[in-house]
């Protein structure tokens, strides 16, 4: 399973049940990604997305249990404990900035099973560098 997500520089996701901010270059690239797989997401996250054309976004409030091997699931309000066993790759988008948050986005990835393949910066419609981050499972 690949899991993605967008985080501040504190590894947060959200603040008072609403995420901490939304770019449109940012879900297209995600889309890009996402391109010949099953893109799952909450009803919140479907929101986000709209009528994405060409991709195959399913809406869920049981994503992880509901997305196979390969599958990407795109959280936000959606916890990741207990599935990392499940997840080989994690790709996130990183804000650079600080806002207020109450989730956080709780996988470890400097415990020694990841490895960052690949960063990007671009900019995003709402930020000026949005940093891209894919990490791999290596053991």
């Amino acid at each position: 399973m690949i899991i993605i997500a967008c985080v501040d520089d504190r590894n947060g996701m959200m603040f008072n049940n609403r995420r901490q901010s939304r770019d449109s270059v940012v879900c297209e690239d995600i889309l890009l990604e996402c391109r010949g797989k099953k893109l799952y997401m909450s009803p919140y996250s479907g929101k986000l997305f709209g009528e994405a054309e060409g991709a195959d976004i399913r809406i869920s409030e049981d994503i992880l249990n509901e997305a196979g091997k390969g599958d990407a699931c795109f959280v936000e309000e959606t916890e990741t404990a207990g599935f990392e066993e499940y997840i080989g790759k994690v790709i996130l988008y990183k804000w650079n900035r600080r806002y207020p948050a109450d989730r956080q986005f709780s996988l470890d990835l400097s415990d020694g099973s990841w490895e960052l393949k690949r960063t990007e910066e671009f900019q995003g419609s709402s930020h000026e560098k949005v940093t891209k981050e894919v990490y791999e499972r290596i053991r």
